[in-house]
């Protein structure tokens, strides 16, 4: 039987972050669906070890079970390449979307969410090693060394793979434009 104590520190440490783990496994996943079991299996095993959390920075000790998780649960039950879905459903896609701007005809909100369409396809069409990056940083907004942590790479290698990373969806997102 496990302590409680474990149960606690399970509660201090994995839970603040499940929101970010959710939304890593989406983003690596595709699919709420997939990232909901992701997800789970990651909180399974960052129970089972949380004994060994020597503290530090708990954010990324969850983001790397859940990225490590994710590639785990994604090599088993789909071997080929994992295309990106929508992050959001539709309506909230499209609130999300037009936040903080002023959309002054149905036109311009098209445009707006076409483009974010563009950038989003653009996105899930990187290499997983690259958009791992990307996402950690532009959507978690990480610091490279926390990146390096997570996804356990040198940071000079996160800092080449995300400019990579941002360079590949400049040129998906230009070559959709075109």
């Amino acid at each position: 039987m496990d302590h409680p104590t474990d149960q606690t520190r399970f509660a201090e440490v994995f839970l603040p972050h499940l929101v970010d783990a959710y939304r890593l496994a989406r983003w690596l996943a595709g699919s709420g669906a997939d990232a909901e079991d992701i997800v789970q299996e990651a909180s399974l095993r960052a129970f089972k070890s949380i004994r060994s959390f020597a503290g530090g920075n708990a954010r990324s000790w969850v983001l790397t079970i859940v990225r490590n998780t994710s590639y785990t649960w994604l090599a088993k039950n789909r071997p080929r390449a994992v295309v990106l879905t929508e992050d959001l459903d539709q309506p909230t896609r499209e609130r999300v979307d037009l936040v903080g701007e002023e959309v002054p005809t149905p036109e311009a909100a098209l445009i707006a969410k076409m483009e974010a369409e563009e950038v989003r396809r653009a996105v899930a069409s990187l290499p997983p090693p690259f958009r791992e990056v990307l996402v950690l940083r532009e959507i978690h907004d990480l610091d490279y060394r926390t990146i390096a942590e997570t996804i356990q790479a040198p940071i000079g290698t996160v800092m080449s793979r995300l400019a990579r990373a941002r360079k590949l969806a400049l040129n998906a997102f230009q070559g959709s434009a075109s």
